[in-house]
């Protein structure tokens, strides 16, 4: 019997990458899961993959940047499961370029998936932790939040945003039993730097002390410590991810 047997987790950006690879490890653990993202094509096979751990799943596929959707959200993932334990704010873009030629959409786009929805969720997900006097928010940061990159400027403050409001609702919710932390990857094997020159993937495995980026489950495995009962005094935290490059 997993560690987080019969709790129920709400996971955004589920559909591939890190997302998909945090569903299935909360799946290993025993946690029923709802799984939301706009790519409903790669969402299905997500929710493919975890029906075949044997817990139970649903999906939505939703806009997170609207809060009536995640207020929706939250309340069909506590009619289905009964319960909300554990919320994931992991949905996250990018639109890189230097600050000068960055346009308005591009900076409103990142702040609205990468900071706004993860207020959204948080905000709805402690109502119902708060009534139940228990639960866990684990919200997705960077490297870049912690120490900026060039041709980020919206990504990193988006991310620095969200430490922020990690340790703000860390101490707003501490007494309630309610614990809130973040997670900052640094360079991951995803879909989202597939898209990096091989110039670069090189120039990055050298900055790495371990050589290498990191791999999804890799992270995965982090969130679901925090999700877990091995945590139970650790709240408001930033757990670097990153195979050491901000030592």
């Amino acid at each position: 019997m997993g560690c987080l047997q019969g709790q129920a987790a709400i996971v955004t950006g589920a559909a591939r990458g890190i997302g998909r690879a945090i569903c299935l490890e909360l799946a290993d653990h025993g946690a029923n899961i709802m799984a939301t993202d706009v790519l409903a094509d790669d969402l299905n096979q997500t929710v493919d993959m975890v029906k075949e751990k044997g817990v139970g799943c649903a999906f939505e596929v939703a806009d997170i940047t609207s809060g009536e959707a995640v207020e929706r959200l939250v309340e069909q993932t506590v009619e289905k499961f009964g319960q909300l334990d554990i919320m994931v704010n992991n949905a996250g873009i990018t639109r890189d370029m230097l600050l000068p030629s960055m346009s308005d959409e591009n900076w409103d786009a990142v702040i609205n998936v990468n900071l706004r929805a993860v207020f959204l969720g948080t905000r709805a997900a402690s109502k119902v932790m708060m009534r139940q006097r228990k639960g866990r928010i684990i919200n997705m940061a960077s490297f870049s939040g912690l120490a900026g990159n060039a041709g980020q400027a919206n990504y990193a403050a988006s991310k620095a945003g969200v430490i922020a409001l990690t340790k703000s609702v860390a101490k707003e919710l501490g007494k309630r039993g309610v614990l809130c932390n973040a997670v900052a990857p640094g360079f991951v094997a995803t879909e989202m730097t597939a898209v990096l020159s091989d110039k670069i993937k090189e120039g990055v495995k050298q900055i790495v002390p371990m050589q290498r980026m990191g791999e999804p489950s890799e992270i995965a495995s982090v969130v679901a410590f925090l999700a877990g009962p091995a945590s139970s005094y650790v709240t408001g935290q930033v757990l670097s991810v990153d195979g050491g490059l901000r030592m």
